[in-house]
């Protein structure tokens, strides 16, 4: 941990490719910024991404990085913190990755509380295969693959959370860029696993959940003096179909993390002289 390391230490040397205007911009930054913050460095950070346009998230993140496969960066990041919990494990994704084919280790994840963040990139919209609905997506949102819309009701992935019995629920902005460093932060210094669900617009291919859209429409939690550890009032709030919420709506103060509960402190990453042989060999072959 350091307090000299700045936001900009985490930027790689590789430029992103997001279209201009995407809402993964603001969403990386802010996350650069809360590790900053939160006095993280490159060195101890390792981030996992999954597919889609959030998953070159970890190219342009200068820290342990790995890109993985559809829908598996949750239990990649699962074995990466219970490995080495001196890392700090940010797990990245996207609504359609984390909600879709991840969902099933979405709610895994949830349950064993591992001590990690995961932040999902939301524009409620497949962007990387060029405009799909999403899980996400408005039950009357027209694509070129549903012209008249999915015709279901679209996922509730903090619903999804708070059923899986989620201890840190949290939904930000990408643009509202003070606000969504801010509530990334606190899901990074939360004992347990810490959940932020970002609205990250698709300037490409979503022209209904716009910037405009979301400006106009959300309502801070913190304004309205909401407490966040009250859980029939999270979830009063999580279930109001009718607003678009943003802050740290849930949080449970007594959340002890899958690692500490069950004595898992010590560095599982190397492997003692006494491993059996060939055992480095095996690590190597699949590092």
């Amino acid at each position: 941990m350091s307090s000299d390391v700045r936001f900009t230490d985490f930027k790689s040397d590789k430029q992103p490719t997001w279209c201009p205007g995407c809402g993964d911009f603001g969403t990386m930054n802010g996350m650069m910024k809360a590790l900053a913050n939160t006095g993280n460095d490159p060195d101890n950070t390792f981030v996992v991404a999954g597919i889609g346009c959030s998953g070159k998230i970890g190219t342009y993140m200068h820290s342990y990085a790995l890109h993985g496969v559809h829908g598996r960066a949750l239990p990649v990041g699962t074995g990466v913190k219970l490995a080495n919990p001196d890392l700090e494990v940010m797990v990245a994704g996207g609504d359609g990755d984390g909600y879709s084919i991840g969902a099933g280790h979405f709610v895994h994840a949830v349950r064993r509380n591992v001590d990690m963040t995961y932040v999902v990139m939301d524009n409620r919209i497949y962007g990387l295969t060029k405009g799909q609905a999403s899980p996400t997506s408005r039950e009357d949102f027209e694509t070129s693959t549903t012209p008249e819309g999915p015709q279901q009701p679209p996922v509730n992935p903090l619903a999804l959370a708070l059923a899986a019995g989620a201890t840190f629920i949290a939904q930000s902005f990408s643009t509202d860029a003070q606000r969504h460093a801010e509530i990334v932060q606190e899901a990074i210094e939360h004992d347990g696993f810490g959940f932020v669900n970002v609205f990250s617009p698709c300037v490409t291919f979503n022209d209904v959940d716009t910037y405009d859209y979301f400006r106009d429409s959300l309502v801070d939690v913190a304004e309205e003096g909401h407490d966040r550890t009250d859980y029939d009032a999270a979830k009063e709030k999580i279930l109001d179909a009718d607003k678009e919420y943003q802050g740290v709506i849930w949080q449970d103060e007594s959340s002890v993390p899958y690692d500490q509960k069950h004595g898992l402190d010590e560095n599982m990453s190397e492997i003692d002289e006494g491993a059996p042989e060939g055992a480095m060999d095996l690590v190597r072959e699949f590092y």
